[in-house]
């Protein structure tokens, strides 16, 4: 059977400034998954979040 999509999905965000700057300390990209109203929002998110990576509040861009 096949389940039915809602207008809640799950996304996915990943830090912007792990993710391009390739002489930071540690390995690895911080990631976080929320959910978000696709009616509502059509476009990527975009949030300040905490990486563990960079220890500061830098902003997280939705990815797929």
């Amino acid at each position: 059977m096949a389940t039915k999509k809602g207008v809640r999905i799950i996304v996915t965000l990943e830090c912007t400034e792990c993710r391009t700057n390739p002489s930071k300390r540690s390995p690895g990209v911080s990631r976080y998954t929320t959910k978000k109203n696709r009616r509502n929002t059509t476009s990527r998110l975009e949030l300040k979040k905490f990486c563990t990576h960079c220890n500061r509040h830098t902003v997280h861009k939705e990815i797929k």
